[in-house]
């Protein structure tokens, strides 16, 4: 037997979260942020709303969509993929 044998496996720190939930919630966050900022602007083309409707729901959207995707990427750096 070589030394190596003794050495305990390492094993990455895993994330606070299942990375895969994470990924779950994000993707489904993300599509529902995106279908809202697309009926905005169509309701904001169409003249149903005003522009200034347009640009706080499109605004608000980024920032939930950024927000999500970040924290997904960031709890896919501590975790593991089951």
């Amino acid at each position: 037997m070589s030394g190596e044998a003794a050495k305990p496996k390492y094993r990455p720190p895993r994330g606070f979260l299942s990375a895969r939930k994470v990924r779950y919630v994000s993707f489904w966050i993300t599509v529902v942020c995106l279908v809202v900022a697309v009926v905005a602007a169509i309701l904001a083309i169409w003249e149903f709303t005003g522009t200034d409707v347009l640009w706080r729901t499109v605004a608000t959207c980024t920032v939930i969509g950024a927000g999500t995707l970040t924290f997904a990427w960031i709890n896919g750096l501590f975790g593991d993929d089951d």
